[in-house]
């Protein structure tokens, strides 16, 4: 039978988000039903939430960084068990029979991946609906072990901001040695640099002032540089093996590709649309790259979760009550949080 779920969910582009009461799925042979213990807000809940992408079907419930406890498990189940503490990223499904999915590379399914929220279930077609919410019904497929020793209060952002950084600096096999930019020090930044430092790297934060290099020092960063400084971007020209741009709305990439050595790349992970206009003479006279990454797959990811739990590598967290999502959204929009707000889902059982 159906679960009866509180979440908090918009309505419209234009109105604050609000109490939804709903139903989950009943239990499916290979599902695994748990409580939401604590839910992580990304930037990407916002663009949802407020239809930036001109694709929200309402009400959507938001919320793709989920750790729980697990209450239910279906017959077929064999990975969890009551009482086991899982987690859920960005995807809840995908067909699982394709060349991309058997390379565990699930988020670039040739049929489409199911997203957490505001996608439709692949057998009902019903929304999914996300972890803004006390309840969750997910497929063992796409459940991840939260290894012990692993802070569940701050481990949620490692499920999309976590992830989204990690994928690029494995793909590009960074190590000790290797010549890290991060661009933009915010929910996805402060976790490139944790990440990029702890694989070996000598990590460099690109920002358009100084205003955050006290702060990139704490988080691990060993050189800052201010992007607006002509002279300074100058002497760094050809001085990095991968730049990681973290930004999340539309800027110019034009003065970071001439930081890049010959055969170097930056990976956009931030920004989803349009671009300014490339000049293509850096790229051309350098061999270098603008690539784009989207999150990780499910093996990548627990592998993330195992690395983070070995190195004892968390997110810079604020915990915050359901009740004041929409505080919290303002904010973010304002860049107002360092780095990034945790919804304690107890709030709204006690409301």
């Amino acid at each position: 039978m159906s679960h009866a779920t509180v979440g908090y969910a918009a309505h419209s582009a234009e109105e604050a988000l609000k109490e939804l009461k709903f139903e989950r799925r009943a239990l499916r042979k290979n599902d695994v039903a748990f409580e939401v213990l604590y839910c992580g807000v990304c930037h990407t809940d916002l663009h949802q939430a407020r239809n930036d992408w001109g694709s929200t079907q309402y009400p959507v419930v938001p919320g793709h960084e989920i750790v729980g406890r697990v209450e239910k498990v279906g017959s077929d189940v064999k990975k969890f068990k009551k009482g086991d503490t899982v987690a859920v990223g960005c995807m809840v499904d995908s067909c699982l029979s394709c060349d991309q999915c058997h390379r565990g590379q699930e988020q670039c399914c040739r049929k489409g991946n199911t997203q957490t929220y505001n996608s439709p279930d692949r057998e009902t077609g019903d929304m999914t609906m996300g972890g803004y919410s006390t309840y969750n019904v997910v497929r063992e497929e796409f459940c991840l072990r939260v290894p012990e020793g692993l802070d569940i209060k701050r481990a949620a952002p490692l499920l999309c901001a976590g992830v989204t950084t990690y994928s690029p600096l494995r793909k590009y096999n960074v190590g000790p040695g290797s010549r890290v930019g991060v661009v933009g020090l915010g929910g996805l930044g402060h976790m490139a640099v944790k990440l990029a430092a702890a694989m070996g790297a000598h990590v460099t934060v690109i920002s358009r002032s100084d205003a955050k290099k006290k702060e990139a020092g704490s988080l691990g960063s060993d050189s800052f540089l201010v992007s607006k400084d002509e002279e300074a971007m100058k002497k760094a020209a050809s001085s990095f093996d991968l730049i990681v741009d973290t930004v999340p709305v539309k800027h110019d990439v034009n003065d970071y590709l001439p930081l890049l050595d010959v055969d170097a790349t930056i990976v956009m992970v931030g920004q989803i649309g349009m671009m300014e206009e490339i000049n293509t003479a850096p790229m051309v006279t350098g061999r270098r790259s603008i690539a784009g990454s989207l999150i990780g797959g499910i093996p990548e990811t627990q592998e993330l979760l195992d690395f983070c739990a070995k190195k004892n590598i968390l997110p810079e967290c604020e915990m915050i009550r359901m009740q004041d999502i929409n505080t919290a959204f303002d904010r973010m929009q304002k860049s107002d949080v360092r780095y990034r707000f945790v919804i304690d889902m107890q709030s709204l059982k006690e409301q």
